[in-house]
């Protein structure tokens, strides 16, 4: 139960419950949303400064509409922790995004106020155009639909594309833009410059608001001021505003954090039909002096202290295992010194990546083109065409919006694209909308497409190496966190022969196959074993999923009895799947069992309790392995 010192929180167990409040009530009641949300996430991570931006927002909306029976979708979803406390859900916030607890993100199952589940960027305006279609054919008119997207995610194609549309339709639609200049780091392009550029005409917003105040709600004279809007419109921004030449009625803009007068403006902009934007003005991390001055940080910032603000570091050991994202922008930093046709390309996670690393000395070489993952690869391809070297780093949940491009511009023309693919595999708390268990899967099917994992942090390196000097669309996927080893740094590069495995451990009878870092639990697996058991048992790392060792696998097919293979992704499609293919084409008599991710979607919770759920932690390997012995 929530203390008892939030005295108007303790109140709210649904937007009823808000409705009871008076508007100068709604102003303490943001500050105690806010105090709570910093007190859980202290000591709970998740994603703060997006979320305390957007209180007042999330206050507003479910002031003015009728929730759930209006729709509400939360683009993303990084924003979207004031929603779900206000939406019943007060309570259950101290198990926001543990194993069992609620997602992290708006998800339909959840709650009848999520609309829609999210989780990636850009989705918000599509689908609550397709409600509000939906709505027009079943004669419902009175029902509203809000979307809220962020400036970030409006770089996305998907969202011009469902503003294209829109703006034909006569939908009764509101999409909210939540401008705070940031995505997870700061925007670039056109957009963001078109934006501030929006922001800074105070002439038209200006005189609006004084007409329109002094209107007050004489609703037959507003509707004579509202005809004569686009005419003003025009005058003053000569034909500029993109959003009103796509069919929408501009409103902003205006300051998100005051939330009376987002009320006051909401209600009136309720009265309109048709497709409206509401540009909306607000400060990322709002309220937390750290989570404002550095947003990019307090994105998601892990444990922090509550009352200062300051990052809670724990405890590091002299040899600490560096993460695999800080071996590739360490890599792709060394290998653009010594090739100048090297560039790096990154959708908006130049940090997350570390391909900040090499942005840093390269600037020039180094592309951050925004929330845009379809574009990234294309761009890509191009930069390739024209003789360029490009590394393309995309989360492996990100990846899939741009399956079409890696076929169909990269992989068809044979292009020498480096995809470095982070994330790969289960990644924890945010759940089933990031872990990144298909790439091995929808790659293997691609032709002229070269897929690896690597067991370690050397092995990455040399990846990398390895794929600068072929001419063939490389894939390499790795996982969220650290490795293994700690003395990868400043060793020689090595090339790896393509397609070409290793043998890990020498055994009888069984031997395990697994791929990329997976891998060290089949080591740590044979170990307990041999002490236990006394049995030696023979391991792999395939290193490549494509193309497959098949004069190996010829050699262990013949050599073993049962075969093993684990791969942390998904179980369809993948290694177990290309072995059992290979197995059935030859007609040997092994058997296999496949260890990987079950065919279904793995929600949020620990690394641990997420690799124990879908049988691929140590233990299960060992019991496995001992069904054969």
């Amino acid at each position: 139960m929530i203390s008892k010192e939030y005295i108007l929180l303790s109140q709210i167990d649904s937007p009823s419950d808000l409705k009871k409040l008076k508007k100068e009530d709604l102003i303490p009641l943001c500050e105690e949303l806010r105090r709570y949300i910093v007190e859980v996430t202290s000591t709970n991570p998740g994603h703060l400064g997006a979320s305390l931006g957007a209180i007042e927002l999330a206050v507003a909306i479910h002031y003015v509409f009728d929730t759930p029976e209006d729709k509400l979708v939360w683009d993303v979803g990084h924003q979207a922790y004031a929603h779900k406390i206000l939406t019943g859900r007060r309570d259950a916030f101290v198990l926001n995004r543990k194993y069992n607890g609620i997602s992290g993100f708006p998800k339909m199952s959840e709650s009848e106020y999520d609309a829609f589940g999210v989780g990636h960027a850009s989705t918000s305006i599509s689908s609550i155009l397709g409600m509000a279609m939906s709505a027009q054919l079943d004669g419902n008119k009175k029902r509203n639909h809000v979307a809220v997207i962020g400036d970030g995610a409006l770089t996305g194609g998907i969202a011009f594309e469902g503003l294209n549309h829109a703006g034909i339709t006569n939908t009764n639609m509101l999409v909210i833009l939540n401008d705070n200049g940031m995505a997870i780091e700061e925007n670039v392009g056109a957009l963001s410059r078109y934006l501030i550029r929006l922001s800074a005409s105070h002439t038209y917003n200006q005189m609006k608001n004084r007409i329109w105040d002094s209107l007050s709600r004489r609703q037959r004279i507003r509707r004579k001021f509202q005809q004569l809007q686009n005419a003003i419109k025009g005058s003053i921004f000569k034909g500029s505003n993109l959003f009103e030449s796509l069919g929408f009625r501009y409103f902003g803009p205006v300051d998100g954090h005051n939330v009376i007068s987002l009320i006051d403006l909401l209600e009136d902009i309720k009265k309109i039909k048709g497709a409206k934007l509401l540009h909306c003005r607000t400060v990322k991390g709002k309220g937390l002096k750290p989570a404002e001055n550095d947003q990019t940080l307090y994105h998601a910032p892990g444990i922090f202290n509550k009352d200062t603000g300051e990052i809670i570091h724990l405890p590091s050991c002299p040899d600490e295992v560096e993460k695999y994202q800080i071996v590739f922008g360490e890599t792709i930093l060394e290998l653009a010194r010594q090739n100048e046709k090297i560039v790096g390309i990154t959708p908006a996670m130049a940090s997350g990546c570390s391909i900040d690393i090499m942005m840093k000395e390269f600037p020039n070489r180094t592309f951050d083109v925004g929330i845009a993952e379809q574009h990234a690869v294309t761009f890509s391809a191009g930069m390739a065409a024209n003789g360029y070297i490009p590394f393309c780093n995309i989360y492996s949940t990100f990846l899939q919006r741009a399956y079409d491009q890696i076929i169909h511009d990269v992989a068809l023309q044979d292009l020498h694209v480096i995809f470095c693919i982070d994330r790969a595999g289960i990644v924890g708390e945010d759940g089933p909308t990031h872990h990144g268990l298909y790439d091995l899967a929808y790659l293997r099917c691609i032709p002229n497409i070269i897929i690896a994992a690597p067991l370690n942090e050397i092995e990455l390196r040399n990846m990398m190496y390895t794929a600068v000097h072929t001419t063939k669309p490389f894939a390499i996927r790795y996982p969220r966190g650290e490795g293994v080893k700690n003395n990868w740094k400043n060793k020689a590069f090595e090339q790896i022969p393509i397609g070409k495995a290793e043998q890990l451990a020498e055994g009888e009878k069984i031997a395990v196959l697994s791929i990329g870092h997976i891998g060290n639990n089949v080591m740590s697996a044979i170990q307990i074993i041999e002490k236990q058991e006394n049995k030696k048992i023979a391991a792999y790392n395939m290193r490549f999923l494509k193309p497959l060792d098949e004069e190996l696998l010829h050699s262990v097919c013949k050599q073993y009895q049962h075969i093993i293979t684990i791969e942390n992704g998904t179980i369809v499609g993948g290694l177990g799947s290309a072995i059992a293919e290979f197995i059935t084409q030859h007609s040997y008599s092994c058997t296999l069992k496949t260890l990987g991710v079950p065919d279904k979607f793995i929600q949020q919770g620990t690394m641990e309790e997420l690799h124990n759920e879908c049988g691929i932690s140590t233990n299960h390997i060992i019991e496995a392995i001992k069904q054969y012995l």
